[in-house]
């Protein structure tokens, strides 16, 4: 190929990009970015099941340190935290943000600085958490971080929950996805997200998201680089669901991505109807699940040691780092 023609093929990839863009913009008038498939008239200022309409809302962007080594180190992920989200779990742990009722309106332009900022600030990369429903407006806004010199691998933190098509629209962008995978039980998505059609749809999703990234890479920094991590949190009264999604997930990907077995649920309000998660889950559940990993010879992943399970480790969303410090 030469010189020319690689110019030429590189304009016709950005114009396919920047028409896909558009085009997945132009769906927020009929919203389907998220499996609800909804069709809410987010551009007309309609709430979609996410809770939102098509403005930007955050609650925090800062320096984070809980999450995986690999993605926080001591330098910090640069967590963008987007109010609303497309699946809604009865028992989550940023239930306020959730369910869109916290976020301070911004606009892309905007995102773009937060990102440039957090990359002054030292982040070791720009980690989006729960950004489906924004997902065009996040492209827009790394388009235009890149264009100023934003270099940071991007984390795309996840329910799991997510299509392909608006997956799609982020090859090239994501470097690392880090979804959840929260059951392989229709009945107990059903119970606690509404969404029996969750382990499909997960399934289906990640398997996208190990397409785009490949096998995980990691720096000599120990940063990971690009690659997939899947979270699973164990819930209380449940070891039986998550011995089933740590069985496909190692059955299917092996040693290609890294799995995060976690034990820091929190009951962050009381349940009447689900009475089982209004307690922790106990070391012997953990050490059940742990057990299991170590049988089915489960090697790369990460678990979590001490207490864990605390509203100390859910952020304070303030809106740190959301509106422009002006001298």
């Amino acid at each position: 190929m030469t010189l020319d023609n690689r110019i030429i093929t590189k304009e016709l990839t950005n114009k396919i990009k920047t028409t896909s863009i558009k085009t997945s913009a132009a769906s927020l008038s009929s919203c389907t970015l998220c499996p609800r498939n909804c069709k809410a008239d987010r551009n007309s200022r309609k709430t979609g099941f996410c809770g939102v309409d098509s403005t930007i809302y955050l609650a925090r962007a800062a320096l984070h340190m809980w999450e995986e080594p690999c993605i926080s180190g001591k330098k910090g992920s640069g967590a963008v935290f987007f109010s609303g989200c497309g699946l809604r779990c009865c028992f989550c742990q940023n239930h306020d943000i959730a369910i869109g009722s916290r976020g301070l309106p911004i606009t892309v332009e905007r995102l773009s600085e937060i990102f440039l900022e957090l990359q002054e600030k030292g982040a070791a990369n720009i980690n989006l958490v729960t950004g489906a429903h924004y997902v065009p407006q996040i492209v827009q806004a790394l388009d235009m971080a890149g264009e100023k010199g934003m270099d940071l691998p991007v984390v795309y933190n996840s329910s799991g929950y997510e299509k392909l098509e608006t997956l799609k629209f982020l090859e090239g962008y994501v470097d690392v996805y880090l979804p959840d995978m929260k059951y392989m039980e229709s009945e107990l998505a059903q119970k606690f997200s509404h969404a029996a059609d969750y382990p499909e749809t997960a399934k289906a999703a990640i398997g996208e998201m190990v397409r785009q990234t490949g096998k995980c890479e990691f720096g000599e920094d120990g940063y990971i680089r690009k690659g997939t991590i899947v979270r699973h949190l164990i819930l209380p009264g449940h070891t039986r669901n998550s011995v089933k999604v740590l069985k496909y997930l190692h059955e299917t990907y092996g040693d290609n991505i890294y799995i995060s077995i976690m034990n820091q649920y929190t009951p962050v309000r009381t349940f009447d109807s689900c009475k089982e998660l209004n307690r922790k889950v106990t070391k012997r559940e953990y050490e059940k699940v742990l057990d299991a990993a170590v049988d089915m010879g489960i090697k790369n992943g990460f678990i979590q040691e001490g207490e864990t399970a605390s509203e100390s480790f859910i952020p304070d969303f303030d809106y740190e780092g959301v509106e422009k410090n002006i001298p």
